[in-house]
């Protein structure tokens, strides 16, 4: 029950979160644009809901109008973010609003974007409609961080993930699978949420990955590849380079090799050269800034120790995933060491878990 205090009643609340649950299930598919969830309800019914259409467009509240099948006069209308009320490549989902009959509308919280901020609540007011704002707020921001980032920065959002054994190893010979087999549809799942994928080719020639996402019937939505190849080393029977075309592969290197330069570009992989510092490694920052100009937005990065390290050292994880399985992997002539434990728990003050009885893997979040 909605006391003086709070403005929103239980029901409110109730209705926002599906709203949430729908922007979240779409959150990382929808291109340059955030992930909206609608929900419009009439009498304690729900007549219809929306989400934000793949690559960005249709709008949310625009597919949530065009969906119901009652008219909507009278109706209450839930939506993650504010409105838009501006032309772009669609109308304003304000105009959709007015003429459909809405007659109240909540929203979690107010556009970064300059172009709409704050602007809806006095258009639609002006219109008789009753505007609130501020439903839980703050589980629509933790939703909205990539978006925050991307808009605020002009850089991708970058989570990390790596797995490790339970002593410490990311690789040994002869090991395919450090976690079980249900951990690793949550790493297809990782893949899925971002729209570019990091690694280097010193992982690339060593593991062969595909990189994709093997999540039935989301195949479709593998990240775009993009690989950290300094003088160009990635070897011609690997699956990237079999598999590579045009706009789906990336290589920043710093190589003259002209035959093999030659040879990338007739594949339709994407070449751009990049600078070294005085210890042949590559400006992560420089290369953020260019991969968000070439339409990356999020980043999911499943390098090995080097990357890993750096990246963790230059606080430019917005999120970091460390799979720790139960297991042992034996320590022979060719193994690898993760040696970022304790700068990672350094750095990356707030953590959490994932606690799921279905997987036997420690799953831990890290946040700056």
């Amino acid at each position: 029950m909605s006391t003086k205090k709070d403005k929103f009643s239980s029901k409110d609340k109730k209705y926002m979160r599906i709203a949430l649950n729908l922007a979240k299930a779409r959150n990382g598919l929808t291109g340059g644009n955030p992930s909206v969830g609608s929900v419009i309800v009439r009498n304690d019914k729900i007549i219809s809901i929306g989400q934000t259409g793949y690559n960005g467009r249709p709008h949310s509240e625009y597919n949530a109008i065009k969906n119901s099948f009652e008219k909507l006069n009278g109706s209450k209308m839930y939506v993650t973010l504010e409105p838009c009320n501006h032309y772009g490549k669609t109308p304003p989902c304000t105009n959709s609003i007015i003429k459909s009959g809405i007659s109240e509308i909540i929203y979690s919280m107010d556009d970064i974007d300059n172009k709409v901020k704050g602007k809806s609540f006095k258009i639609l007011s002006k219109k008789k409609i009753n505007v609130k704002k501020g439903l839980l707020k703050n589980e629509a921001k933790y939703l909205y961080a990539s978006y925050i980032k991307n808009r605020n920065k002009k850089l991708p959002y970058v989570t990390g993930k790596i797995a490790v054994s339970n002593n410490k190893l990311i690789y040994s010979k002869g090991t395919k699978r450090i976690t079980d087999k249900l951990t690793d549809k949550f790493t297809h799942y990782l893949r899925l949420k971002n729209d570019s994928i990091m690694i280097s080719s010193k992982t690339l020639n060593i593991d062969n990955p595909k990189l994709n996402c093997r999540l039935k019937g989301f195949e479709k939505f593998s990240p775009k590849r993009i690989i950290l190849d300094r003088n160009l080393e990635i070897k011609m029977n690997s699956y990237i380079f079999k598999t590579s075309k045009k706009k789906n592969t990336l290589i920043f290197h710093n190589s003259s090799n002209n035959n093999k330069i030659k040879i990338l570009k007739k594949k339709g992989i994407t070449l751009i050269r990049s600078k070294v510092d005085n210890k042949r490694l590559f400006n992560f920052r420089i290369i953020l800034k260019k991969l968000y100009t070439l339409g990356t937005r999020n980043l999911l990065v499943e390098g090995g120790d080097e990357i890993t390290k750096n990246l963790i050292k230059n606080r430019l994880f917005d999120k970091f995933y460390l799979l720790r399985s139960p297991k042992n992997l034996l320590l022979n002539k060719k193994h690898q060491i993760f040696t970022s434990s304790s700068i990672l728990n350094t750095i990356y003050k707030k953590k959490s878990k994932i606690n799921s009885k279905l997987v036997k893997d420690n799953i831990t979040i890290y946040k700056r």
